[in-house]
């Protein structure tokens, strides 16, 4: 029996309302999800996990004669990384440890020749003054006869001879002031130049040991035994793994909502959509990725084809997180910015450095060993530490002066 063609095409056209009515309801339903969920997300898969990797690198010249860790190993701040051969900086510092006592018993014997000077000034003054007094006592005697013109006249003589010594005794005494005047053996500027230069060969002996400047773990191992390694050859990396955060580079067309503050949601590749990273965007990059490119485009140059540019965000992550499901810089992910709600302008960044791979403090004691181990060697060197003249140098040498103006 067949069926009359106008019921066919009934259940025809009842059958497409019915499909029609399926997709517009689920056309409405997915316009309702998108305009009250979807629209507020910018989603972007040019996202990836990043953070710092420390370069460890020499800070002085050797040959490597020990590495002590490998790669992946996970090494704390202050773990001696590598052993440079020390032999040349040992002699190095020795000899500016020589150098040092010499200057300090040098500048102690300039300091001894100041007070041998200073009391042969003494000495001659004492002398200038007996003979100008005899001096005196001549010239009153002389008119009643009682002494000589020729004794006078000797007297006379003496006392020029012993003006000129007395002032050749105060122009070395000048010579000398010159060198120490005003400082004393421990503060010298030889003596301090001497000093520095023990320490710069104490830090040439301490870097041949190279440490860990932070906690992390051990990559890029480039070191290896019998290397001869200048300052600022790289070593090594360290790879601190609490701190992580994604750098999602979005399209400039989808910036304008973004703000610092607002959340994210993260999955990684590594495990998949099951396991979602939260986080924060901290801040937008202040250019596209173009400009800070190794050779970034000329526009100018009249074959500009306009390409959307994309612009680097930095979403922090939880640390928490981070640490009970470890990840690694480099990995992909999909990240999701909810961009509904934010009340910060673009400029601000809420980026922070508060974390122990901006700061390291395993040189901080070395200068002041370094100095300490100095004075040491000053101390050990130093014969005599009154370095001013005897009381009485000075106040003869000035009367001395002041007689000179008197009898001349």
């Amino acid at each position: 029996m067949r069926t009359h063609p106008k019921i066919i095409r009934t259940r025809r056209n009842r059958y497409l309302l019915s499909v029609a009515l399926v997709l517009a309801v689920g056309a409405l339903a997915y316009a309702g999800y998108w305009w009250h969920y979807c629209r507020f997300w910018v989603i972007s898969r040019n996202a990836f996990v990043t953070g710092n990797l420390i370069p460890v690198e020499a800070d002085a010249t050797g040959i490597v004669t020990q590495v002590l860790v490998e790669e992946s190993q996970y090494v704390n701040k202050g773990d001696l990384l590598v052993r440079l051969d020390e032999h040349r900086a040992r002699t190095a510092l020795s000899r500016s440890r020589g150098e040092l006592g010499q200057t300090v018993r040098e500048i102690g014997a300039v300091f001894a020749t100041r007070r041998q000077m200073c009391q042969k000034l003494i000495a001659r003054t004492a002398r200038l003054a007996r003979v100008r007094h005899d001096v005196a006592r001549l010239r009153q005697a002389l008119p009643n006869g009682s002494v000589s013109e020729q004794a006078l006249q000797n007297a006379e003589d003496q006392m020029a001879a012993l003006e000129a010594d007395m002032r050749e005794a105060e122009a070395e005494l000048e010579s000398v002031d010159a060198k120490v005047g005003g400082t004393s053996r421990t503060l010298h500027p030889d003596v301090e130049a001497a000093k520095h230069r023990f320490i710069a060969a104490y830090l040439e002996y301490a870097r041949q040991h190279i440490h860990a400047p932070v906690s992390g773990y051990v990559s890029m191992r480039k070191v290896q035994v019998g290397n001869r390694v200048q300052p600022g050859d790289q070593l090594m990396t360290l790879v601190p793994l609490e701190h992580l955060w994604v750098e999602a580079n979005l399209r400039e067309t989808e910036m304008a909502r973004v703000r610092p503050g607002q959340l994210a949601e993260i999955t990684v590749d590594l495990y998949g959509e099951s396991r979602i990273y939260h986080g924060t965007v901290e801040g937008l990059v202040p250019g596209t990725g173009s400009v800070f490119a190794l050779l970034p485009p000329e526009n100018a140059s009249g074959n500009f084809i306009h390409i959307v540019e994309r612009v680097p965000v930095r979403i922090g992550l939880r640390q928490e997180e981070v640490l009970n499901n470890p990840i690694r810089p480099g990995l992909s992910t999909r990240t999701a910015i909810y961009v509904k709600d934010s009340d910060q302008s673009q400029g601000v960044s809420l980026a922070g450095v508060s974390t122990q791979e901006y700061e390291t403090d395993i040189f901080i004691d070395e200068l002041a060993d370094a100095e300490a181990e100095a004075r040491k060697i000053i101390r050990a060197n130093l014969i005599q530490e009154n370095d001013a003249l005897a009381p009485e140098c000075r106040p003869l040498h000035a009367a001395a002066a002041d007689n000179a103006g008197i009898y001349r």
